[in-house]
């Protein structure tokens, strides 16, 4: 299974390093990332392989909206099923 996790807010240092060390810490494997810098503002989309998660999938995105609150981010985590549905026509 995969999910993907969303990451907006002002521009720090660290912001990647701290979201793929939280996905390591749970078992996710980032599959693809894109991330852009706009003016202040940092936007990041990762494409993350779940199946080896050692916690349950609404804890971990739990953990990743905590971590966002502690860092000033808006920082989301989307199954693929709900994905999908949302964006089957």
């Amino acid at each position: 299974m995969k999910a993907v996790i969303t990451v907006t807010g002002k521009d720090t240092v660290g912001i990647i390093a701290d979201v793929a060390g939280l996905c390591a810490k749970r078992g996710a494997n980032i599959m693809d990332i894109t991330q852009s810098v706009l003016g202040e503002y940092f936007a990041m989309i990762m494409l993350t392989d779940i199946d080896k998660l050692n916690i349950g999938f609404s804890d971990f995105s739990d953990q990743l909206a905590t971590l966002g609150k502690e860092k000033h981010l808006d920082i989301h985590a989307m199954h693929e099923d709900i994905f999908n549905t949302m964006h089957h026509v």
